[in-house]
């Protein structure tokens, strides 16, 4: 081959490489292809990236053409150490006439071996971008194939380092990227189990105990949860704790509060929905269960969920598959469904609002959580553990002291967890010295009255059972219990207003409780707090 024919070959490898940056979106499969163009067009055999790894200082093999994932596992090399490790120590390129006569050709991949006899000479030029050193790209030359100038080829080999250094850096730093993405992953998906564990949940009652046992149970299983207990008991908690302890910890956790979604996006939420199926449909959007395939959806406030609801809902515990709204389209759907409410659905069935085959679809299995008015030998623990936390979040030492211990254990926390967890922020915020006295506990508990709750017993069953309404410790009138004076007067008030939103909205709650500006849930309090009847729209 004469002079003139090589530098076209040069020139169109040139080209070829050049072309394969600019086209390629996967730098991998780019860089392999300059390495394969460099064997057969170059006579650059058995190309080699070497990359520096700076959490070890080793040059690891990261491409190699013509090497198995074994030869290129054992291409390492210590800063300085072989001929690899030389030129990135120096930043000069080597060139090695006859690897069989140098002593520092180390060969670690052992690709090497099938060569025979043939004189087989080696070039390394380092790969420097901006005077950062970033790895070295290497390749073999066969001596038998013809007279070769090896200085030429070391030309060719930095001509070839020098176009593809940016690519190798981007490499790299995507590489660095996407482990540090994995790394964060794993350390979330251990805070998330730590956070939401069962060992970790505040409680030592026997009641306690016996929800941690059978959370445990069911984790492993994907048989539908139905989880009962008042507003505050934690229901969220056991919800994620579930997940997370689940061979599906990995998979999505889609959760969805039923009762803050107007009953018009509800269904398209859940669903989906196709482009144009309604007014603002502009594009197709997937529901709620198609985002959470192969993993758990959570469905809060289950009792909320219209009747037209409730029956697309059973079709899809039914028949494991959605019909997004507008379409014809069945599309299946892996997903663990586990459900909470604080309402008696029973009662529902019985009143005709939630349907019993629905019910019996999702209570597959019960779990039922306990107010913390029974179970207050658990009190002092949440304390401490609230004490500790919002003393960090607010630099502050405070202790609590016993009398003010006595009043947090003896109250009786209509909100639950939910509203010991305020008090205690509010206690270490207003706190005037280092001790939160009973003073202190008395003054924030007075600060607003206390909504009285109907007493719910767990009989040795399991069941709920909702017994009569009693007088809080405070004194706060029972539900249905006349009050005299102002008090008497603006109840009275307050009772026409309900009265009369709900007939003019059909009673319909959600659109009662939005116009007049209260949450679904305070809705139905007041309806039982002046026994306005709960007809069905």
């Amino acid at each position: 081959m004469n002079h003139e024919q090589k530098i076209i070959r040069e020139l169109t490898a040139f080209f070829e490489i050049s072309r394969e940056l600019a086209s390629s979106p996967d730098l991998d499969s780019a860089l392999d292809h300059i390495l394969g163009i460099m064997d057969t067009q170059l006579n650059l055999h058995r190309g080699a990236i070497l990359l520096l790894k700076r959490d070890t200082n080793e040059l690891m093999t990261e491409l190699a053409y013509g090497m198995s994932d074994e030869e290129k596992k054992k291409g390492r090399f210590k800063i300085g150490e072989g001929i690899t490790g030389t030129v990135l120590s120096t930043g000069l390129p080597i060139i090695v006439p006859d690897i069989g006569a140098e002593p520092r050709f180390l060969n670690r991949t052992g690709a090497r071996k099938g060569v025979g006899r043939k004189k087989m000479a080696f070039i390394a030029v380092p790969l420097i971008f901006q005077g950062m050193k970033l790895g070295v790209l290497s390749a073999d030359c066969d001596m038998t194939e013809g007279e070769r100038d090896l200085e030429e080829d070391k030309r060719v080999l930095s001509i070839i380092g020098s176009t593809i250094v940016q690519a190798v850096l981007l490499r790299q730093r995507f590489s660095e990227e996407n482990q540090r993405l994995i790394d964060e992953t794993h350390r979330l998906e251990h805070a998330l189990k730590d956070r939401y564990a069962i060992d970790g949940w505040i409680g030592r009652s026997k009641v306690m105990n016996q929800i941690a046992e059978s959370v445990y149970q069911v984790a492993a299983s994907r048989a539908t949860v139905l989880i009962q207990g008042e507003s505050g008991t934690g229901k969220e908690v056991i919800a994620k704790a579930i997940h997370f302890l689940s061979p599906r910890a990995k998979k999505p956790f889609v959760q969805i509060n039923c009762a803050a979604i107007p009953e018009t996006l509800l269904e398209s939420q859940l669903f989906g929905h196709e482009k144009g199926a309604f007014t603002g449909a502009h594009i197709a959007r997937p529901g709620k269960f198609e985002a959470a395939d192969t993993g758990t959806i959570f469905l809060d406030e289950i009792g909320e969920i219209t009747p037209a609801v409730q029956v697309k809902l059973l079709r899809v515990l039914q028949e494991r598959s959605v019909e997004r709204i507008g379409g014809n389209r069945v599309i299946p759907v892996d997903v663990r469904i586990i459900a909470a409410t604080n309402r008696n659905l029973e009662e529902m069935i019985r009143r005709n609002q939630f349907r019993e085959d629905l019910y019996y679809r999702l209570n597959v299995v019960p779990l039922f959580l306990p107010p913390l008015r029974q179970r207050k030998e658990d009190v002092p623990l949440l304390v401490e553990h609230f004490l500790d936390r919002f003393n960090r979040d607010n630099d502050r030492t405070v202790v609590v002291e016993p009398g003010a211990m006595d009043m947090l254990v003896n109250y009786d926390w209509p909100g639950n967890v939910r509203e010991l967890e305020n008090m205690m922020e509010r206690l270490v915020v207003m706190a005037h010295g280092a001790t939160i006295t009973r003073d202190d506990a008395g003054r924030a508990m007075t600060l607003y009255p206390k909504a009285p709750h109907p007493e719910r017993e767990l009989p040795p069953g399991g069941g709920v059972v909702v017994g009569r309404p009693h007088e809080s410790s405070e004194g706060v009138p029972a539900m249905g219990e006349a009050t005299d004076g102002l008090l008497g007067a603006v109840s009275s008030l307050e009772k026409e207003q309900i009265e009369a939103v709900l007939k003019r909205y059909g009673y319909v709650k959600t659109r009662a409780a939005r116009a007049l500006g209260i949450t679904p849930r305070q809705l139905r309090y007041r309806m039982m707090k002046y026994g306005i009847e709960d007809i069905i729209p």
